[in-house]
C-alpha cells in the first residue's frame, strides 16, 4: 500500500529545495530577459513594436563586473546611470582606456573610456539613448551579457553581431585590457 501523505511531504521538501539553487542560478549565472524598444534594431527586435512581439534573450551574469571580461560588439543591458529602474540593451562600442569618436548630444567629440566603463550605443543609431547622452557607462551597471535570442523560436538562429550600429568608431584601440 503506498503511503500518499509521506510522498506528496517528500516531493514538496524535494520541490522547496531546489528554490535556492535556481534562486543563485538565475541571480548569479544567467537567466532570460525580455527585450523591450526598437533602439537594437534590427539586431532585436526587427519588426515593429505595436504588435507586441518582442525579443527574449539567454542574459549571462557571471563575472562581468569587470572591464576586462567585456569586448567590443558585445550585446549589453544594463541599469540606467540616471535612473536606475530603467534597463537599456545596447551593444558595447569600446572598453576601458579605448578613445571613441562620440556623436550629439555629447558634448566633445571623442571620449577616453576610463577604468572599469564600457561605452555603448544602441544600433538603431538615431533611435537610442545611450553613451551619447549620459556618457561612459560604469561596469557595475551591468546586468548582463545577451548571448542568445531564446524567443521567438522562429529567430533562434539569429546573430547578436549581424549589426555594428555606427561600425568602428575607435580613435585608437584599447594597448591593454586590464
Amino acid at each position: 500500500m503506498v503511503n500518499y501523505g509521506s510522498y506528496a511531504l517528500r516531493s514538496a521538501v524535494i520541490t522547496v529545495s531546489w528554490i535556492p539553487v535556481i534562486l543563485t542560478f538565475t541571480e548569479h549565472v544567467c537567466y532570460v530577459a525580455k527585450i523591450e524598444g526598437s533602439s537594437m534594431r534590427p539586431t532585436l527586435n526587427p519588426t515593429d513594436s505595436f504588435n507586441n512581439e518582442s525579443d527574449w534573450v539567454l542574459l549571462w551574469k557571471f563575472n562581468l563586473k569587470q572591464a576586462k571580461n567585456w569586448k567590443e560588439n558585445d550585446v549589453v543591458l544594463f541599469k540606467s546611470p540616471s535612473n536606475p529602474k530603467k534597463v537599456y540593451c545596447k551593444r558595447v562600442k569600446g572598453v576601458q582606456f579605448d578613445q571613441v569618436k562620440t556623436r550629439s548630444p555629447y558634448p566633445k567629440d571623442t571620449c577616453l573610456i576610463p577604468r572599469n566603463h564600457l561605452w555603448v550605443e544602441g544600433d538603431n543609431v538615431y533611435h537610442s539613448v545611450d553613451s551619447n547622452n549620459f556618457g561612459p557607462i560604469s561596469t557595475g551597471l551591468a546586468l548582463g551579457k545577451a548571448v542568445k535570442i531564446v524567443w521567438p523560436p522562429s529567430r533562434w538562429s539569429a546573430d547578436l553581431n549581424m549589426s555594428e550600429g555606427r561600425g568602428d568608431i575607435k580613435v585608437f584601440p584599447t594597448m591593454e585590457h586590464s
